[in-house]
């Protein structure tokens, strides 16, 4: 799949970022993932993340992550693009790009790099050399301390052919509304705030018309009915799905630190489709958060 055509791909439809399989012993499980990709491939996604945030990229080393994203790659089965993350310093985040390419994945998503203040040009620069090191279509992601303003966003998409979308972790209307106004078209623009459902019509209203889902790891079906009631207008099916289960889940998603992953790991096992548990140092639901979210699930009805 050739950039452009993996463009069009990010452009329209939900997005989502599966959770990466693990067992007890906090090894990378390969057999349940493969089987997680299969169960959420034909829920309607049109670009599945692999390894992403969702997907505790952060706590993969090295020597695994060809494995998770070749796991992804060969389980969708062209079902659906697989886009891999990748992150780290310029050297190592140029490792990544090259392993998810060779592993057949579609494309790359840029995470933020590491913890050191970083200058415009810097940042810039970063960008340039990890996606001129691969063939695949690449997506910035901005997020974090490492922030492109608007200029270097278009100066990337002036000077990176194969820089082809934009996904916007920041939540600032103003940088947001300058990126679009200065690109365009040019780039795929995807909403990343995490639990992005609760953002998705603001976003809309600002041309931003993508989101990822990491809810849709457990409740794909209503996943997907939100994100087409967003599309259509539907403001009655958002504000009661927003009611009924957004709101009160970010309420248990921000009783600890960290839980952006954990709750959607617990969300997993408790419709029964277990991805083991976080790596520290994030950290697994309490028991009564647990029961809590539990019960929120429960009012959604059945995913099949």
């Amino acid at each position: 799949m050739d950039p452009i055509e993996l463009k069009k791909h990010l452009s329209d439809g939900l997005l989502s970022f599966p959770l990466t399989d693990f067992d007890k012993e906090l090894r990378f499980d390969a057999k349940s993932y493969a089987a997680r990709i299969e169960w959420l491939a034909p829920y309607g996604a049109t670009v599945l993340f692999a390894a992403g945030g969702t997907g505790e990229f952060f706590s993969l080393e090295p020597g695994e992550y060809f494995d998770v994203v070749k796991t992804a790659v060969d389980a969708a089965n062209g079902v659906v693009p697989i886009v891999a993350g990748a992150g780290g310093g310029t050297t190592l985040a140029i490792k990544y790009a090259k392993e998810a390419e060779r592993a057949g994945a579609h494309g790359l998503l840029l995470m933020p790099t590491y913890l050191t203040e970083t200058s415009q040009e810097g940042l810039v620069a970063h960008v340039q050399a990890v996606a001129r090191s691969v063939k695949i279509g690449v997506i910035y992601y901005n997020r974090g301390a490492h922030r492109l303003t608007a200029e270097s966003i278009e100066k990337l998409a002036d000077t990176v052919p194969n820089l082809i979308g934009y996904k916007d972790g920041v939540g600032d209307i103003e940088l947001a509304v300058g990126v679009h106004r200065r690109v365009g078209d040019r780039l795929a623009f995807i909403g990343g705030l995490p639990t992005a459902e609760v953002y998705a019509a603001a976003y809309r209203a600002l041309g931003v018309p993508v989101y990822s889902s990491a809810v849709f790891n457990f409740i794909p079906r209503t996943a997907v009915t939100f994100y087409q009631a967003v599309s259509r207008g539907d403001t009655a099916t958002v504000n009661r799905l927003l009611d009924d289960f957004f709101l009160p889940y970010l309420k248990i998603r921000n009783r600890g630190q960290g839980y952006a992953v954990s709750i959607v790991k617990a969300g997993a096992a408790i419709v029964g489709r277990s991805a083991g548990p976080v790596r520290p140092p994030i950290s697994d639901l309490k028991p009564d958060e647990i029961e809590d979210l539990r019960a929120l699930i429960a009012k959604l009805g059945s995913q099949a």
